[in-house]
Parts: C-alpha cells; sequence; structure tokens
C-alpha cells in the first residue's frame, strides 16, 4: 500500500519551538489558532521537565501524557510572535 504524501505540510511546514522552561525542542504546525501539531523526538521527551515529573496516565501506549504547559506557552509566544505561521481561515 502506498503512503499519501500529506500536502498540507508543503503550505505550513513544520517549525522548530523551544520550551523556554528546559529548552526541548519539538517540531510545531499550526492549521489553526485551535488546532496545533507537536511532534516530539526522543532528546525532548527526556528534556521535558513537566514530563519526567508526571505520573503515567492509562493510554494506547500505557504512558500517556495530556500536555506540558511551558510548552503550550512557549508555542502560543512563537505562533503569536510569527515565528510559527498560522493559516488565516478567512474570517
Amino acid at each position: 500500500m502506498a503512503v499519501r504524501p500529506d500536502n498540507r505540510l508543503l503550505d505550513t511546514p513544520m517549525r522548530e519551538v523551544t520550551c523556554q522552561r528546559c529548552s526541548a525542542r519539538v517540531e510545531v504546525r499550526k492549521s489553526s489558532w485551535q488546532q496545533t501539531s507537536v511532534q516530539w523526538d526522543a532528546a525532548a521527551v527526556a528534556a521535558c521537565e513537566e514530563r519526567r515529573t508526571s505520573q503515567p496516565q492509562p493510554g494506547p501506549n500505557g504512558d500517556f501524557f495530556e500536555s506540558c504547559s511551558a510548552m503550550q506557552a512557549s508555542i502560543q509566544e512563537a505562533a503569536l510572535g510569527g515565528a510559527v505561521p498560522v493559516p488565516d481561515d478567512g474570517n
């Protein structure tokens, strides 16, 4: 089965964002102000203070982590500052 390419990444590619608290680096893409895709690699997972101190929650891999408030704030600041583009929804 062929893998279909994700053409959305051509219009709005992933951008690197660094957490202001722990310096973890993730790849981020915003489809709108309400929707954010975040890709964590092993180094970012290891660096994230909130991930390291959280209690594992039930999830598909047995180690579900909802989010990191410091990374969310860093992503929001990057979007507001223009480092992470947010497509215009026409409104």
